[in-house]
Parts: structure tokens; sequence; C-alpha cells
């Protein structure tokens, strides 16, 4: 079945401005900053707001207090042929636990959306510091029930490919790191992996499915901890401009904790960001996702897939679930720039490529890698709209285009890495 553009409606009436709670600005406070530039001199969605409707009110201004949280809020409703008409609301919270020069930013991102074809999507993202910035909190918690596509194993598959499949899911990850070295942390957690009612909506009939042939059951479930390496010098996570990130972790899966098989898997991470020019705003960032499982054989719907990281983020230009395997290279590139001095619209051009080594079952059951399939690169270029001037949060539109005639539109609240 083949997918047609994803396109995402966001009706202006219902664009709420930014809830802030900004305070006057108190000297005896030496306050830690989100950006280098004076927010004084820039405007976003609720100053556009004040200025309609004429409500003179002073500069609102960021503290840097420890009690200072600012969010951002976003209804909307879309449409795409993954979820049909959905109805969208997204959050982002951001604040300092502390005043110390250099404090990092704190945030919760969250949002809620209900489909046309009955998905229920909930995640809960959170990344909190501790007051001193010793402690790392970080949370993935996300549930779903969530008829979608699949295509198959590899990226030798086709967009015609593509059938429904369905299932429920509930997500719990979480993660506590340490200081080791300035902005080197080490941590550990637990994970937890939850699949049920999975089943195969629309398959072609009298061939047998990657799905079913890899190994197709009602119900899967992934127990066990993690392990990790955190190297974070960036001081706002919502829209960096400037430092990097480098994330090592190791997540083996145990029987005797409650998984259905024993396997692993590793993640290595980079982020990073400079400013180009060097003088001004614009930005060039840098992702790259690697993602590897071994040791065992994984669930069909764990295993590395295109758009199934944290954030839900690779692979601009391609459909969720487009690729698939046992093992996912990935590297992409953008160039963030403004459009307006006063930081109120931006832009984006990026480019992306991916690609993934298959897995083939044997009669047994056991299975065999493959080496990697052919790289898929994407493109494409987006606006960004400030929404919130003090935490950074911008409102991101992009338009992607992917190899075999795959293209659509990505939509997010703060930067997509």
């Amino acid at each position: 079945m083949k997918i047609f553009v994803k396109i995402y409606l966001f009706i202006p009436t219902v664009l709420f401005s930014v809830l802030t709670r900004a305070q006057d600005v108190d000297s005896s406070f030496k306050t830690p900053k989100f950006f280098s530039y004076d927010s004084l001199h820039q405007r976003d969605i609720v100053d556009v707001g004040q200025s309609v409707f004429r409500k003179k009110k002073a500069p609102r201004t960021d503290t840097g207090k420890e009690s200072q949280t600012h969010v951002s809020v976003l209804p909307a409703v879309g449409y795409s042929l993954q979820t049909g008409f959905a109805a969208i609301l997204s959050a982002n919270i951001a604040f300092y636990n502390g005043v110390n020069e250099g404090q990092n930013i704190s945030t919760i991102i969250t949002s809620f959306t209900y489909s046309q074809y009955k998905q229920y999507i909930l995640p809960l993202l959170t990344n909190i510091w501790s007051k001193n910035g010793k402690y790392n909190f970080q949370s993935e918690w996300r549930y779903l029930k969530y008829p979608s596509f699949t295509y198959g194993l590899g990226t030798n598959t086709r967009l015609e490919d593509g059938y429904m499949i369905d299932y429920s899911y509930l997500r719990l990850h979480q993660n506590i790191s340490r200081k080791i070295l300035k902005n080197l942390y080490g941590g550990m957690g637990l994970d937890l992996d939850l699949y049920w009612n999975i089943k195969e909506l629309s398959p072609d009939s009298g061939t047998k499915t990657d799905f079913e042939n890899y190994g197709l059951y009602p119900k899967e479930t992934a127990v066990g901890p993690s392990f990790s390496l955190l190297y974070d010098s960036r001081k706002n996570s919502i829209d960096p401009e400037n430092g990097s990130y480098l994330n090592l972790s190791y997540r083996p899966k145990l029987k005797f904790m409650g998984s259905d098989a024993n396997w692993q898997s590793l993640l290595l991470e980079f982020k990073g960001y400079k400013k180009f020019p060097a003088e001004s705003d614009n930005v060039i960032a840098l992702w790259s996702y690697n993602w590897f499982t071994f040791g065992g054989k994984p669930p069909y719907l764990l295993l590395p897939s295109t758009g199934w990281d944290s954030n839900v983020n690779t692979g601009r230009g391609f459909i969720q679930g487009r690729y698939r395997g046992s093992n996912m290279l990935y590297l992409e590139s953008e160039y963030r720039f403004l459009i307006t001095s006063n930081g109120l619209f931006g832009g984006v051009v990026f480019a992306n490529a991916e690609t993934f080594s298959g897995r083939e079952s044997t009669l047994e059951g056991n299975a065999s890698l493959k080496t990697f399939d052919p790289i898929q690169p994407g493109y494409g270029a987006g606006i960004r709209i400030k929404l919130n001037k003090f935490s950074r949060a911008n409102l991101c539109v992009d338009y992607g285009w992917g190899t075999g005639g795959s293209k659509g539109v990505a939509v997010n609240l703060g930067e997509v890495f």
C-alpha cells in the first residue's frame, strides 16, 4: 500500500500563545543564560500576541531565578496517512534547578495525540539536572495504541510493500547519571518494553511477510538494566547553539528479570553544534545515531527502525518505520539560520543518510546477520517560529524528501536534535 505525502495543518486560531512566568529583573542575581543574545531585543509569539492585542506591559525579562519556569503549549490538528486526522496537544517545560553560573536547563516534554484511526500516543520525556549539576535524571515513558505501517527488513523494500499492523505498547525507561568529571557522567537505569495485542491487519494474501518469517507473537516483553556514559557540554538541550553531546548506552535484556529472551543492544550517539559564521547566531548541527543489536534475537518491533529514536526524529523525508533491521547507521547535518534579526522566524536546511542490516531466520528460528543494505538519503528544509525566547523553544515545521518517492512533513516542538 503506497504512502502518500504526510501533511500537518496548523490552525492559527488554536496556536495559543506560550504560557510564560517571567518576573522583573533582579540585579542581585548572577543569572545563568539560556542563550547569548539579549532577550529584550528578541521577539516570540507572546510578544506578537501582546502587540496585536495592544497590551502595554513592561518588557518581558528572564531573571534566571531558580523558581522561574517557562512553559510552551501547542494545540494543533494534523493529518497523515499513518494517523488520519489527529488532534494534538504538545507541551514543553524548561526551568533551572539552581542559579549557579553555567547551570544546565532542565526540560520536560510531553504530548497527547488521538487520531482518526483510534491511535493513542502519549510520550513523556524528562531531562532533569540537580541543583549543583552533580546528577542528571532522564526518563522516557511512552504509551501507544498504534495501528501503523511496516515494510519489512533492510533498505531494499518499497513503499508498496507497506501494510498495517496493530499493537499496544508501554515503554518505561529510567536512568540516573552522576558527574565524574566536568560534563562527563556515568549512569545506570532500568528499561521495560511491553507489547501486547500484536497482529497484522492487511498483509498481502498468500505471501509470508518478513514479520511472520522473523517471528510474530501476540505479546513481547523486554526487561533489563541500562549502563551509560554521557558527555554533554550543551547548556540548552532544547535549541543548542554550541557544545557537544556524546552518549554510549549498553542495554542487555535478561530472562531472569522478566524478558522473553536474552539479547543486547548498544547505542552510540553524537550531536555537535557550532556557530557559523562565528559571530552570528546561525548554527551548523551534526547528528550521528548508531544502534546495534546482538547476542540474541530481539522482537521485531524492538529492532532499530526509522523514526524510533527517543524523540521519534530520525529519517526526516521517510515515514516512521520505513526501514528496519538488526543494526542501524544514521548521520544527519543541519544548518540553522535566522530569517528575522529579532529571532521570531528562522529556517533550516538538512540532509541525512541511513542504512540497516537485515535479518533472516532459519528453520530453527535462529537469526543470522546480513551485511548492510544500500544507503538511503533524505534531505529537506524547514521554518522555525519562536514560541518562547527564554527557553528558545521553537515550532519546527520541516518538509523532507527521501528515496523511492518518500516525502512528508515533520513537526516538532523544540529542535529535531
